[in-house]
């Protein structure tokens, strides 16, 4: 089996700056795994408000993530300053994968990958379609 490399700065068309706390190192000095999955959530809410997708309120878009993973290529921990690269790398009628990659300062491969597969819903939990509005704003991160 092969593994995955680590993505490139070039490889996504948004980023946004992430800093870890001191808090998120475990006993070993490095980044929580669970904390990378924070980080993945906190940049894609992030960027979702930027680009005026609604996550709170009573107009919010209601996704639910139905799976999501890491791929780890480097320790990262406190106090290190990371960016957060984002991409779409599929778009469903319901449904969309975004992969958030975090890079350390100054640095072009990644030290993590994460992803996340959303799916909107109703009121109702079922899937519903998205959309062309929303599905636009998506589309700027989308790449392939």
């Amino acid at each position: 089996m092969s593994r995955t490399p680590p993505p490139l700065r070039a490889d996504f068309p948004a980023f946004l700056p992430m800093q870890t706390r001191w808090n998120d190192n475990d006993e070993y000095g490095h980044l929580n795994n669970a904390t990378y999955l924070e980080l993945f959530d906190t940049a894609i809410t992030y960027w979702q408000m930027e680009n005026g997708i609604e996550v709170r309120g009573p107009d919010a878009w209601r996704f639910v993530v139905v799976e999501n993973g890491c791929i780890y290529f480097r320790e990262v921990g406190f106090p290190d300053k990371l960016e957060a690269g984002l991409r779409i790398t599929r778009m469903g009628s319901s449904s969309y994968r975004i992969e958030v990659a975090l890079f350390r300062d100054g640095e072009d491969e990644a030290a993590s990958l994460g992803f996340f597969v959303n799916v909107l819903t109703g009121n109702d939990a079922r899937p519903r379609p998205m959309p062309d509005d929303l599905r636009g704003r998506l589309a700027r991160i989308a790449v392939g």
